[in-house]
């Protein structure tokens, strides 16, 4: 527990002020006569004992405070038989034994401070007077009360600041698992939507030159050519999402032009790919043109892999992307003509392409809906809104 720096220095100012009070009183009743020289040399190795104290406290430890309280109590005792008016010195000492002794020994300890202030008042009065027993009490007891509630409340405040430097590392925790998460999160996205699919294009094609090699050694070298430019846009496309940058494909070319060269480029391993811009294009903001090219790559490449049927190729599919530009708001669909599947609407965590798509809009407001049935085909609608960050309302509007 922190201590009340301010509270510990006046009372070692108090305790000074006390013991010069106390040895300018002596000298002024008693001139200086032997046993004022003997109390002012006591008076001495008090003060001197005390600084000890003081300079040294943090070195001392918990027991060697204690014996430094025990020793400074028997001075300022002897002091006290050899001079009673040193006997209000116990004030400060009484605050030294609250700050070192438990409940017990400082009841004992106030007791004794309190009796030896008494004997020593009657000794000075040398007559008795109820009063010179009922003050030392009173005070004791306020001294007693005050401090002890001084230390309640450091302590009290002392602990709740522990609490809040516990939650505040707790909470600082909590946040970087929570970046880390969201970052993993991220890399996995892009590595669906890039890395996997670039490679299943690679293999495909690679596939495709090692059957051609011997009959049509040049569609299998052109085969083997667009392998080779695909490992090229991967490579460019991790450097671009590991720095967090915009997709190659978006580069300096609009979003319907990169959509039209994404149909292109996966009709020539898959199925055929027919790309439509309805609406006057206009500008969207970097982060909907590339979650929109990213649910575009994430929905070509789940019809490549699910709509043709268990035994027939994916060629024999065929997908309709459209970009239509509306008022307020941007949808792209992706209807392909394939076997389609049972559920109209698959759950948002079945299959890790779609829970990517979602997350991916959400991040810009958009929606996606999957509409499907059994030899229908399949359905994909994103919907994102064409202003991008949303604009708060103004304090005047409603």
């Amino acid at each position: 527990m922190r201590e009340r720096t301010w509270l510990n220095w006046a009372m070692h100012v108090g305790f000074y002020l006390l013991l010069a009070a106390s040895a300018l009183r002596l000298v002024s009743r008693h001139g200086m006569s032997a046993q004022t020289a003997t109390s002012l040399a006591v008076c001495g190795l008090l003060a001197l004992a005390y600084a000890a104290g003081i300079v040294w406290w943090h070195r001392l430890g918990r027991q060697g405070r204690l014996v430094w309280l025990g020793g400074v109590a028997a001075v300022w005792l002897a002091l006290v038989v050899l001079a009673p008016s040193f006997s209000w010195c116990a004030v400060p000492l009484l605050f030294l034994c609250l700050r070192l002794l438990n409940a017990h020994g400082f009841a004992v300890a106030a007791a004794a401070l309190t009796l030896v202030v008494i004997v020593a008042q009657l000794e000075i009065a040398r007559e008795l007077d109820v009063s010179l027993i009922l003050a030392p009490v009173g005070i004791a007891a306020m001294t007693a009360v005050i401090f002890g509630e001084l230390q309640r409340e450091s302590a009290a405040r002392q602990l709740l600041i522990d609490d809040l430097i516990s939650t505040r590392g707790t909470l600082a925790d909590s946040r970087h698992r929570t970046g880390v998460l969201e970052e993993r999160e991220r890399l996995a996205r892009e590595i669906h939507d890039t890395l996997a699919q670039g490679l299943t294009s690679m293999g495909i094609l690679l596939q495709a030159a090692d059957r051609m090699w011997a009959t049509d050694p040049a569609q299998a070298r052109a085969h083997v050519r667009r392998a080779a430019a695909a490992a090229a846009d991967n490579l460019a496309e991790a450097r671009r999402f590991v720095r967090d940058l915009q997709p190659p494909g978006l580069v300096d070319v609009t979003l319907p032009e990169a959509l039209a060269r994404l149909c292109a480029d996966a009709g020539e391993t898959g199925p055929r790919v027919r790309f439509r811009l309805a609406g006057e294009e206009y500008p969207l903001a970097p982060e909907v043109q590339a979650a929109l090219l990213r649910v575009a790559q994430a929905a070509l490449a789940n019809v490549r892999d699910h709509a043709a049927p268990a035994a027939g190729p994916a060629a024999g599919v065929t997908v309709t992307v459209t970009l239509s530009y509306l008022d307020g708001e941007v949808t792209l669909d992706v209807f392909d003509d394939g076997v389609g599947f049972a559920e109209p609407a698959p759950a948002p965590g079945r299959g890790y392409g779609l829970r990517a798509m979602r997350d991916r809009l959400a991040e810009v407001h958009g929606v996606l809906v999957v509409e499907s049935a059994p030899g229908e085909g399949t359905a994909v609608a994103a919907r994102v809104p064409a202003a991008w960050p949303p604009r708060a309302l103004d304090g005047g509007e409603a």
